[in-house]
């Protein structure tokens, strides 16, 4: 381990736009406060709340950098006063506020985790994000149960690939919804016990056919728009259906009575406005419930492509193409 360096390498948007908006710059690096550690970034995955706030839909929360980057996977290379949970040294992947896409990044040490035996620094760099939203989504707010039925919406995604596989190794029933059959053939080899091409199949006749007509009985959504009221129609009795985003619009004409006569339960939630205890709590449930599971094999992120620091208007041109399967990552 080297010296660590005055400045860094790390992406910023000039302006709002496409992909060509983000630019690599120098800035000093940044100095852990009381409880923080500093990462040596070596990972840093590309998720959908990076692209909106390229496109000026999603500003950083008070505090945070204006750097890009909301997971990572790295060394530590030094600690703040109280942070000593991790060694000089370790290997650790990350959930940061912001700043991930830079060689150095600042990250509370109870939002940081140990990289589980036998994955690669690149695959821990493409886990907290996507791990943190399923976990606190689908199993804290939607309290899926074994022996229930799970419809995830873009099942190919970062996200959607982590909740097809979590949902079954707690012994779930899973629907994954994607848009290709290539896609359909993924999230059902990963697991998915149905996969509907939304393109070309009615999901809420997909869902009833596949649950003898009873429904889902927790829906994971980030489409939104004209899908609140069609998972409204899928969901079962008491079906609860969580709102992680609005890739489709955030207005829809509902008829909210269904909601009455099923006992629906309609939520949502976003994850980087969070403080770092909440995060923390959400970091210890994974690391017992699913850390396992990790070392164990039993789930794995699915990796898309990983591009250079450089490339990093490539990468999120890939995330807007919408063609990736899993999860892309920048090297540095």
């Amino acid at each position: 381990m080297g010296p660590i360096q005055d400045m860094m390498r790390a992406v910023v948007a000039d302006g709002t736009g496409g992909p060509e908006v983000l630019k690599v710059i120098w800035r000093p690096v940044p100095q852990p406060k009381d409880g923080e550690i500093l990462v040596k970034v070596g990972v840093a995955g590309v998720n959908r709340p990076d692209v909106a706030q390229r496109q000026g839909g999603y500003p950083p929360p008070p505090g945070a950098p204006d750097i890009l980057g909301l997971e990572i996977a790295g060394e530590v290379v030094a600690a703040g006063s109280g942070a000593t949970r991790f060694s000089i040294g370790t290997p650790v992947m990350a959930l940061v506020p912001g700043g991930g896409y830079a060689d150095y990044a600042v990250a509370h040490e109870s939002n940081a985790l140990p990289v589980p035996q036998g994955l690669s620094l690149e695959e821990a760099g493409a886990i907290p994000e996507t791990y943190f939203t399923v976990w606190t989504n689908v199993f804290d707010r939607g309290r899926l149960q074994s022996g229930e039925t799970l419809l995830v919406h873009g099942g190919t995604s970062g996200i959607g690939t982590t909740a097809i596989q979590l949902a079954k190794a707690f012994g779930a029933t899973v629907i994954a919804t994607a848009g290709s059959p290539e896609k359909c053939e993924a999230c059902l080899r990963l697991g998915a016990d149905v996969a509907v091409n939304y393109r070309t199949q009615d999901f809420v006749a997909a869902v009833k056919e596949a649950t003898g007509g009873r429904g889902a009985d927790v829906i994971l959504d980030m489409v939104g728009g004209d899908y609140i009221s069609r998972n409204y129609e899928a969901a079962a009795q008491d079906g609860r259906i969580v709102q992680i985003a609005f890739l489709g619009g955030g207005k829809a004409e509902v008829d909210f009575r269904r909601l009455m006569v099923k006992r629906l339960t309609h939520t949502g939630s976003t994850l980087r406005p969070r403080s770092a205890a909440e995060k923390a709590a959400i970091a210890r449930s994974l690391e017992s419930r699913v850390w396992p599971l990790l070392a164990e094999g039993r789930c794995r992120p699915v990796m898309d492509s990983a591009f250079a620091l450089e490339d990093v208007a490539q990468a999120h041109a890939r995330m807007d193409g919408g063609e990736h399967i899993g999860k892309i990552v920048l090297r540095l």
